[in-house]
């Protein structure tokens, strides 16, 4: 019988608490209910409850009493934690398979109150210490396939203060992220594959100061350890290289998520090396440039292609 309705009951809840950039918790987006404690805790009350009638002790019923007004703070005092809590999601462009993509969520409430709350999204969870009118945390999450990407379920409750009830509320997100294809290893390749030290003699031009980002394969190692600076060793093929039309048609790969694989590795290798570069798709083209825009959306077309 539960697992009949259970899918019901999740589309019902995703559709009450759905988000696209920000929301705040009003009553209606909260639910309170007893936690794991707070069963035992109710079963104490009913025992002293039993035992004030059955022995008429007015000490034992004062004493139920006193527990049961407790119950009813923490109820109100565990729902403050998250009612008119404001939360502001902010999604990357676009993610790549093998990458993290992080989603920041911005709390932000009217005064410096303190909130002690939870999270839980996928199989991770994380504590949140609220203290500030605004406060930002990253949530990671990890991609396997390329293509629209749609954000899990994320979980944000309060034990506060006792643990004897939990304040719950979710979000679903309505945004979703393109995930680009994970590059294919160019530089393995070519690590794996014999070189000709003459010809690479041949091929030098000149050293220039190693730059972040650079290859550690074209390491001036001898100038290295002689002391006297970190260079990269330049060759006239990757000094005259400085535009590549990466076409899909040409690419040497069979099916077609190999073949974005590999054109995504190719992407990496202009960017890394300050190199322009056009993407031309079976059904999209994107003209020569780089840099984190240009690089954005070839990742972009690679994801939807």
């Amino acid at each position: 019988m539960r697992s009949r309705f259970k899918p019901q009951i999740l589309q019902w809840i995703s559709k009450r608490f759905q988000i696209e950039h920000s929301k705040t918790f009003l009553q209606k987006d909260i639910l309170v209910f007893v936690y794991t404690q707070g069963f035992l805790y109710l079963v104490l009350i009913l025992i002293t409850f039993i035992a004030g009638i059955n022995y008429g002790n007015n000490l034992i019923l004062g004493f139920c009493f006193l527990m049961s007004a407790i119950l009813c703070v923490s109820f109100y005092l565990t729902f403050k934690q998250l009612h008119a809590l404001q939360v502001d999601v902010v999604a990357t462009e676009v993610g790549q398979v093998g990458q993290v993509l992080i989603l920041k969520l911005i709390l932000k409430q009217k005064s410096n109150a303190a909130r002690y709350l939870r999270i839980q999204w996928q199989e991770q969870e994380q504590n949140l210490y609220l203290d500030q009118k605004q406060q930002s945390f990253e949530l990671y999450f990890f991609p396997q396939q390329r293509g629209e990407y749609s954000f899990d379920a994320i979980k944000i409750y309060s034990t506060y203060p006792l643990g004897l009830v939990r304040a719950w509320s979710y979000l679903y997100l309505k945004q979703k992220v393109w995930i680009a294809p994970k590059a294919y290893d160019w530089q393995k390749e070519h690590k794996n594959q014999p070189s000709n030290a003459n010809d690479r003699l041949d091929e030098f031009r000149e050293l220039r100061t190693f730059q972040q980002g650079d290859s550690y394969q074209n390491v001036a190692w001898k100038q290295v350890a002689r002391g006297q600076g970190f260079f990269i060793k330049m060759f006239e093929a990757q000094a005259n290289h400085q535009y590549l039309e990466i076409d899909y048609q040409q690419i040497p790969a069979q099916s077609h998520e190999e073949k974005l694989s590999f054109m995504m590795g190719l992407i990496e290798q202009c960017e890394q090396f300050g190199d322009d570069y056009a993407l031309i798709l079976p059904h999209a083209r994107l003209k020569s440039g780089q840099g984190s825009s240009q690089l954005i959306q070839a990742k972009l077309l690679l994801a939807q292609a």
